[in-house]
């Protein structure tokens, strides 16, 4: 057996003493953003996304062998086990090999096979199978004859058929490559269930319906399993090989198959084939059926996890809109036009409700009352959530700003997950006299402020940009998501001053707990002067400092470095380079003259690290960095209000709002997202959308197809 290390190094393409390097890092308790950002020397510069596929591999490989010792013990205390088996599972590599050598020995039943067995038929399937005997029935007769057994030689026969299916269908090598075969050149069946046509109608596509195994996308394997889960489609996948049956799933090694004394031979007999063919029809084929649609299951789960990921991690990583006075606008009918009113660190100033719209339609008063607040607040931006009511609410607005000739624009937010957020803990701890439908408005208006800081309150799963999420395994959703919230967070850095207790809690090192009491401390004290203060924080010993510091920043406090992203174990490094051009360190902070010398320097720091200087250096030229894009808004047609306005021939501006292997779809505003499919991305081959689009993108649309009735909108992009 390779140790872990040497299968990871094979399988990253890296050296050895990096795989040694990192399983350390992961085993002393580091995070995947401090060794990605702040121990490349140890992993040769491995990015963030190929340190957690590495980190999510050695815990597979971990567990792996922990089974495989496991069964290994097993079988010690079972006589008869042949050493063949043994080395085999000493050299297994996945765990789906390691079941199929150790399924044989922990039956918990007795199957047909192990009667006939019991009955004597063992030999007699031996004979037969290495061609000693024919299975006439005269044949078996005379063997059960000689062999002093009672029993019909049709009975004989069945009891042999059983034998051999099972053996044969237990066969780790052909499970191995039935399954290989099966996922590149089965066939993946799809029929309706009798009387379930009308019940099942979304599934109309898939009633009769086939595709090469290895071709089915992602979201078409989990529509395919939905309609299986809601009894509407039987699945079934299929491999024909010569005369109907797969023959190239059949192995000489099978002569060895009941009795490993036997000679191999370089080809199947007759008879033998005749019992593979058999054995296939029986158990062979369901037994690979199930496992085959198990690893599809699997691969469709894992497809829509990561869509959803990566349109979390676009949707997190949106632009700021940045430090401005904020009226946030959850719009409704009949409940009315919710109101929030946040300064530039989000603070709320003042809340209301208006009733602009039917049934009350009180615009009159509605218009005093955002008169008031933009005035009085001396508002910069009105971010409107897009739900009911969105349109009509952004048009009276317009029009009021138009009419009093107002210094500030509108803007259509996202509200996915506000409601969510609104009926939290985390909400009735930040505004515990603040009603459930005002909390809603200040988290849009926020979200427009800072979408980072304000989306990390909600459950990812709540926000809105993935499909099928309901139909994945929630275990694994809720790690990927948070994952990336994580990655996201760190990426951009977080002040300790400012930050909530929900954002800082996805800093690395931290725990909720630790974030919680960050705050304490800050309520109790008072605004955080150093990162080296942190220290003082019930909870923050050295590990935590040392994973934590680095991505925690501190605007105007008594060291300057701690607004950079430069860790405070380099801070003595940046001294030595600072007294280098005769300099104090802050004196290095944006002052590009100093580190272009400090670059020609840099043979001189060698002791550092080529990956740790160049870091610091990138740090020093702009500290604390936001690595998000500018800010953009689209702004949406006024003349288009619903669906039945968009006409075909139409050039409009839309927000991305969700990304599929298939397209991507774009709010337009008129409460029904249209949809680009991939081959109207560009005049050119696509193979994913999101080298074209990401979710939160402003994109030109020209509208290609309408169905009212169905609400599709078909649309192409312009300019990609």
């Amino acid at each position: 057996m390779n140790s872990i290390s040497k299968i990871l190094s094979v399988e990253f393409s890296i050296l050895k003493k990096y795989t040694d390097n990192i399983i350390q890092l992961f085993e002393e308790g580091s995070t995947v953003p401090f060794i990605a950002r702040y121990r490349k020397e140890n992993t040769g510069g491995m990015s963030d996304m190929d340190l957690r596929s590495f980190f999510d591999r050695w815990q597979y490989l971990v567990e792996f062998n922990k089974r495989r010792q496991s069964i290994l013990l097993l079988l010690s205390e079972i006589p008869g086990v042949s050493k063949s088996v043994i080395q085999k599972i000493e050299v297994a590599t996945s765990k789906n090999e390691l079941e199929d050598l150790y399924a044989p020995f922990k039956k918990t039943r007795k199957s047909k096979a192990d009667e006939a067995k019991s009955q004597g038929l063992q030999p007699l399937s031996v004979s037969i199978w290495s061609g000693e005997r024919s299975d006439s029935l005269s044949a078996i007769q005379a063997w059960c004859q000689k062999s002093n057994l009672k029993i019909l030689p049709e009975v004989a026969l069945e009891g042999v058929i059983e034998i051999l299916s099972e053996a044969i269908s237990n066969d780790s090598d052909i499970l191995k490559k039935g399954r290989v075969e099966l996922l590149k050149n089965g066939i993946l069946l799809s029929r309706v269930l009798r009387g379930k046509k009308d019940q099942g109608e979304k599934f109309r596509d898939y009633f009769d319906y086939q595709e090469r195994i290895n071709k089915v996308p992602p979201h078409r394997l989990l529509a395919l399993f939905r309609g299986k889960k809601e009894s509407i489609l039987k699945l079934n996948v299929s491999l024909k090989g010569e005369n109907g049956y797969p023959r190239e799933l059949i192995f000489p090694h099978l002569n060895q198959l009941l009795d490993s004394s036997v000679q191999r031979t370089q080809s199947m007999t007759t008879v033998q084939w005749r019992y593979l063919n058999i054995a296939w029809e029986n158990k062979l084929l369901a037994k690979l059926e199930a496992d085959v649609l198990v690893q599809l299951k699997d691969r469709a789960e894992e497809g829509a996890i990561q869509v959803f990921a990566d349109n979390l991690q676009d949707l997190l990583m949106a632009a700021p809109a940045g430090a401005y006075r904020v009226l946030g606008v959850d719009p409704g009918f009949r409940n009315g036009v919710k109101l929030a009113v946040i300064d530039e660190q989000g603070n709320v100033l003042d809340h209301g409700v208006i009733y602009p719209h039917g049934p009350q339609s009180r615009i009159q008063e509605a218009n005093t009352v955002l008169s008031k607040f933009i005035t009085k607040h001396q508002i910069s931006w009105v971010a409107i959530g897009n739900g009911t009511a969105s349109r009509e609410t952004e048009k009276l607005v317009n029009e009021l700003i138009t009419e009093a000739n107002f210094d500030c624009r509108v803007t259509v937010v996202s509200e996915a997950g506000a409601s969510v957020y609104s009926a939290s803990p985390i909400a009735i701890q930040e505004f515990p006299d603040l009603d459930v439908t005002i909390r809603g408005a200040v988290s849009i208006a926020r979200r427009f402020q800072d979408p980072l800081a304000e989306l990390v309150k909600i459950d990812p799963q709540a926000i809105g940009v993935g499909q099928y999420q309901h139909d994945v395994k929630v275990s694994q959703l809720t790690k990927s998501l948070g994952n990336v919230v994580e990655d996201c967070v760190n990426s951009v850095g977080v002040d300790i001053n400012l930050a909530s207790v929900s954002l800082l809690s996805y800093v690395s090192g931290l725990t909720n707990r630790l974030a919680q009491n960050i705050v304490d401390y800050r309520q109790q004290k008072g605004r955080i002067e150093s990162r080296a203060e942190l220290l003082k924080i019930k909870g923050i010993g050295d590990k935590c400092f040392e994973q934590c510091a680095g991505f925690l920043r501190i605007l105007n406090g008594t060291e300057p470095l701690d607004q950079s992203g430069v860790h405070p174990e380099s801070y003595p490094l940046v001294q030595n380079m600072a007294e280098r051009l005769k300099l104090k360190a802050q004196n290095l902070l944006n002052n590009s003259r100093a580190l272009q010398e400090l670059l020609l320097l840099a043979p001189n720091f060698s002791q550092a690290g080529d990956f740790t200087y160049s870091d610091i250096l990138n740090e020093l030229a702009k500290p604390g960095r936001d690595p998000r894009p500018e800010f953009r808004y689209a702004s949406f047609d006024q003349s288009v209000q619903k669906l039945e306005d968009v006409r075909e021939g139409m050039t409009l501006e839309g927000v991305v709002t969700n990304v599929a292997a298939f397209g991507a779809f774009v709010d337009l505003g008129v409460h029904q997202d249209g949809l680009i499919h991939i081959s109207q991305l560009a005049d050119r081959f696509v193979k994913d959308p999101r080298d074209l689009v990401r979710v939160g993108q402003v994109v030109k649309v020209t509208v290609i197809e309408i169905d009212v009735q169905r609400k599709r909108i078909a649309l192409k992009a312009n300019g990609l």
